[in-house]
């Protein structure tokens, strides 16, 4: 194994710059070094780590326009979604300065013979694995509510984005956090994974592929660890025989493109009941035809180039697959031989099980179009997959569609007449294979903390 990775431009294939890994020790005595600050970190009082939390989010609009930068070269991000990302983070490390307080309250409750009190208190060191394709964001969304609880925590970041592990790290620093409460470990895999067996992680939390996420988990729980997965998905966006077409092609369009189509909660599969299934067709067609494709840095493009050259290869091969096994390609589906990890902006209809495009997660700019027979039909075919991070609806009929999702829809989240991201007060987070566990809200928070009973006897 080498102990030394590239990080690459995905729009020119330049390379960017060579990073030395840790060794195994190395990573080993930096755990050591984060237990040792959690000894004293979790002492500080709440409104210290509000204080700090304030000024890291200073910190992150302060530098707003290196961190897009260094999101557009690392991993292809379109301009304007990395100042929505930045936004998103300075909104997180303030939401949680402002609410952790009552979120980690003591609780009174009563028991015969006396009175108890339920207190929340930190756990230790939490190792969090993070992929790339959010890279500030997924780093801030585990971070700082663990940080926040008292919890003290070593990243290791997605070897592409490399770059960005080491500017959050000079971000934590130069808000005023103690040394070593927050640490970025430029680490392998294997590495990480030795590193879950460490007796001073006492927690670890992973976003990721299912494949990997598995693994994460087992070996967390061999270790009687509390592990947190969040593994991606092929969401499911149901338009119902009532639904508002317009607004339907609108969501679904921007839902699918968002972050060049690599998100996890993004609109993946779009089944159409038949009565409306060609109108919502043409009309896709036309705004998927009319998005542009090219460089991360133009005022206007919609859609960048893929992060790397085998995630790139590999959505082609499911593409090609589906095709063979019987899906239409109504638009793209050739990949182009022209500099940059770009794909084309795809359709492919006539999608069944068996196939990639059904089964599967695609996370790159490809559509499934899914024809269903009626309403209900349509909501079989939603649940009628492994995975259950998100979904959406559309419907004219606003109550209707939210009892279906609350009763229905078996995802953790799901959108009614149009596409949210992640925000900072509502709980993220899947079921089935999009894994267990929840983040933002006043949930994320509480995940790695130890629910301690004390009992008062009269």
């Amino acid at each position: 194994m080498s102990d030394t990775v590239e990080t690459i431009n995905p729009a020119t294939e330049q390379t960017l710059k060579k990073y030395s890994l840790l060794s195994t020790d190395e990573a080993k005595k930096a755990v050591d070094a984060s237990h040792e600050a959690y000894t004293s970190w979790r002492k500080t009082s709440l409104a210290e780590r509000s204080k700090l939390f304030n000024a890291l989010a200073d910190k992150i609009d302060e530098r707003a326009d290196e961190i897009v930068e260094l999101m557009i070269e690392e991993m292809g991000k379109v301009k304007a979604q990395g100042y929505q990302e930045v936004e998103l983070c300075a909104g997180i490390c303030r939401y949680t300065a402002e609410n952790a307080e009552s979120q980690l309250a003591d609780e009174k409750r009563e028991y015969d013979g006396g009175n108890a009190i339920i207190t929340y208190q930190p756990i230790g060191v939490i190792l969090g694995i993070q992929p790339w394709n959010f890279p500030l964001y997924q780093v801030i969304r585990y971070s700082v509510p663990n940080i926040m609880a008292g919890n003290t925590t070593v990243l290791k970041h997605a070897d592409n984005v490399f770059g960005m592990a080491e500017m959050i790290q000079e971000l934590y620093e130069q808000a005023g956090f103690p040394k070593n409460v927050y640490q970025s470990l430029l680490i392998s895999g294997e590495t990480a994974s030795e590193l879950i067996q460490h007796d001073k992680v006492r927690g670890v939390t992973f976003t990721g592929s299912d494949k990997i996420g598995k693994k994460v988990g087992e070996n967390a729980g061999s270790q009687s660890k509390k592990s947190v997965l969040e593994l991606g998905s092929n969401d499911a966006f149901v338009v119902l025989e009532d639904a508002d077409i317009e607004t339907a092609v609108e969501a679904c369009v921007q839902g699918r493109v968002i972050n060049n189509g690599e998100t996890c909660v993004s609109a993946k599969r779009f089944i159409i009941t038949d009565k409306v299934y060609d109108k919502f067709r043409d009309a896709y067609v036309q705004q998927f035809k009319n998005l542009k494709v090219g460089d991360p840095r133009a005022e206007d493009t919609d859609v960048g180039p893929m992060a790397r050259k085998d995630l790139r290869d590999k959505l082609n091969d499911q593409v090609q697959e589906s095709i063979k096994k019987g899906a239409t390609c109504t638009l793209g589906g050739d990949m182009s031989s022209d500099t940059g990890y770009y794909y084309p902006l795809t359709i492919l209809e006539d999608v069944k099980p068996g196939m990639p495009a059904y089964d599967d997660e695609l996370f790159g700019p490809v559509a499934s179009f899914i024809r269903a027979k009626d309403d209900g039909d349509a909501m079989r075919i939603a649940n009628d997959s492994r995975y259950g991070l998100g979904g959406g609806i559309f419907s004219s009929d606003k109550e209707r569609a939210i009892e279906l999702a609350r009763t229905e829809f078996d995802t953790g989240m799901v959108n009614i007449n149009g596409y949210s991201l992640a925000q900072p007060n509502l709980p993220f987070g899947g079921v089935k294979e999009s894994g267990y566990g929840r983040e933002h809200g006043g949930f994320g928070i509480k995940e790695f903390v130890n629910a301690k009973t004390i009992f008062i006897a009269d």
